[in-house]
């Protein structure tokens, strides 16, 4: 079988975006060996996509358009492969109701165009978006198969995995069950990573693998097919044992849609415990990506955002001296943010974050030098230097993703 994968948004073809998408599709058909000879992009205009499709159909089984499923009067795939097919488009009424919702949280009126995203193809399989509000679409002919999904990746790379997936060995003729077992790591690179499982990689076959930067996590995925989905998982586990073994302090958890800060939450949820932090270098950061987390509320209270010196003093209670004798970026002003937090909030732990994010030096310390402090009950401050590099945004992502290990790495010890 020949497959196709179209992607659709004239950002691509300007260079303002990666077209990142069309490499999981790939992967994701090789895995089950259909062959994906033709990638093609094409902007947001009917008639060049109708061509396309023609085209497509002319030499490619399987057709996956991926983009153009929004609200927008652009966002024409749905219609365009409708039209093209002579078929008419129908509501899935799970998605209608969710776009419902969304009217109603937002406590806003909604558009008549969004109700767009919620059509798909008559006759066709809806498929869920968990993460959005298109909803994607698989849709048969006599010769040929057409997926529709929605183009930003965060919706893309869960309706691949969950919905799309799991079709395509059949789509493929192949009877095999294919399963899929992500885990995440923290605080290595590509490189790094790459060396210590290099012969694992080299020797792969059934299962395979494959990494993924997530974000600043990297992924490793583990892939097996076999003749059931118990055969599969039994394949991958001993390989996902090695992995994790091998990258152990690097470690965060499973799940391809899951981030550190979630499993940070879940630990704390688990062991009854709560956090809360100071932060001047990350600026709140650490607290709103805690936050992020549903759920969050059980475990975090509140904290504080004390960028400048006197507001350390005046809201933290931090002694002037302190920070005269050691300097703001500090192992000792690091732990006075973490253990007076702790003690003004009442948590379990507190967590303090110090640094200098650029774009000049502070204080004759480099730029990238980071200090966080993690205060425990009845226990001595822990307090890390690190030196991060990047951008001064990236810099303050790395720093909350490091006080998140930090945290993550003390929970797992109980």
């Amino acid at each position: 079988m020949k497959a196709e994968i179209i992607a659709v948004g004239t950002e691509i073809l300007l260079g303002e975006i990666v077209n990142t998408n069309a490499q999981l599709a790939a992967q994701a058909l090789a895995q089950v060996g259909i062959v994906s000879q033709y990638q093609t992009v094409v902007g947001d205009n009917p008639t060049r996509l109708t061509d396309a499709i023609a085209i497509a159909e002319g030499r490619s089984d399987l057709l996956i358009l991926i983009g153009g499923l929004g609200p927008t009067p652009d966002d024409l795939t749905k219609q365009t492969l409708a039209e093209h097919l002579a078929v008419k488009l129908v509501e899935d009424q799970d998605a209608l109701a969710k776009l419902q919702q969304w009217q109603q949280q937002m406590d806003r009126k909604m558009p008549a165009n969004n109700l767009a995203q919620a059509l798909y193809l008559a006759g066709g399989q809806p498929l869920k978006n968990r993460v959005g509000l298109a909803v994607g679409c698989y849709y048969k002919t006599a010769d040929h198969s057409y997926f529709i999904l929605p183009g930003p990746p965060r919706e893309f790379g869960p309706m691949l995995a969950e919905a799309v997936t799991p079709l395509l060995p059949e789509i493929a003729g192949s009877p095999q069950k294919i399963v899929s077992k992500m885990a995440r790591f923290y605080g290595l690179g590509e490189s790094f990573l790459a060396t210590q499982l290099a012969d694992i990689i080299t020797q792969q076959q059934n299962p395979t693998i494959a990494t993924y930067l997530k974000g600043f996590e990297i992924g490793v995925r583990v892939t097996a097919q076999a003749a059931s989905t118990e055969l599969a998982e039994a394949a991958i586990e001993p390989v996902m044992q090695q992995i994790v073994a091998r990258l152990a302090p690097y470690f965060v958890g499973y799940g391809e849609d899951r981030r550190l800060p979630d499993e940070v939450v879940t630990l704390l949820k688990q062991a009854k415990l709560t956090v809360t932090a100071a932060e001047s270098l990350t600026a709140g950061l650490f607290q709103a990506d805690l936050a992020s987390v549903a759920g969050a509320s059980t475990v975090f209270a509140g904290g504080f955002v004390t960028y400048a010196n006197d507001i350390k003093a005046k809201v933290l209670g931090i002694p002037a001296n302190v920070i005269s004798e050691h300097g703001v970026v500090s192992r000792e002003v690091a732990q006075e943010m973490a253990e007076r937090s702790r003690q003004l909030i009442g948590s379990d732990f507190g967590l303090g974050f110090t640094g200098v994010a650029g774009p000049d030096q502070l204080e004759g310390q480099a730029v990238g030098t980071t200090y966080i402090a993690l205060a425990r009950p009845q226990q001595f401050t822990i307090v890390q230097e690190y030196h991060f590099a990047g951008a001064r945004n990236e810099i303050r992502q790395r720093a909350a993703l490091a006080g998140f290990k930090l945290l993550y790495d003390e929970l797992n010890k109980n």
